[in-house]
């Protein structure tokens, strides 16, 4: 008899206890819907070449750029994202602008959703390749009088990136990023400023 009263209280007690976790989970709303946080963990070296550069040149098979051709970078930016939910979100999508020191080189666009489950931390990479001859472009349509007003000559500053690029030898910024998260119809954006190194 004891034996069947203490298995019926077992039983009674975890039974309370699936009721109890139930109330516990909640549903996203207004009032509760956390804005995750996302923070640049690296930025790495996918490709490189160098620097180097070409102006017209005869190709043995299809077409030589106009402008010439440079070498490529490609850097991959690695975020860290913690949903600090009871409940999954989605990332819906992120977008930032590329910095070198100073001057935008590039905005950067992801549109691939992403799903975060609650309490836990995913990890968003976000990947760009750019070369000296696009830099240059750059400056010639964009960063012009600031590279005047500044004193930096275009073709210099970019030799010192591209060499400087393995060493990490000066700032990349990440800014106005903006991380779209997603909870059953609820919208929050997370705006994304960072430095590395």
């Amino acid at each position: 008899m004891n034996k069947r009263l203490a298995l019926m209280m077992l039983f009674l007690f975890g039974l309370a206890m699936v009721f109890a976790s139930c109330a516990i989970v909640q549903t996203p709303s207004e009032s509760n819907f956390k804005l995750p946080e996302v923070k640049l963990d690296s930025v790495q070296i996918d490709y490189f070449e160098g620097f180097w550069t070409y102006g017209k040149a005869k190709v043995a098979m299809g077409k030589a750029p106009k402008g010439g051709g440079s070498s490529p970078i490609t850097l991959s930016f690695v975020f860290e994202i913690t949903n600090p939910n009871s409940y999954p979100v989605m990332l819906d999508s992120s977008k930032f602008f590329l910095y070198f020191e100073d001057y935008e080189l590039r905005v950067v666009n992801d549109n691939n959703p992403q799903w975060i489950p609650a309490g836990k931390t995913n990890t968003k990479v976000l990947t760009v390749t750019v070369t000296p001859t696009s830099t240059f472009g750059k400056f010639i349509l964009t960063h012009a009088i600031k590279a005047k007003e500044r004193g930096d000559k275009p073709w210099e500053l970019i030799q010192k990136w591209w060499t400087g690029l393995p060493d990490m030898a000066f700032p990349i910024h990440v800014k106005e990023g903006s991380f779209v998260f997603m909870a059953d119809g609820l919208v929050k954006v997370a705006d994304v400023e960072a430095t590395y190194p």
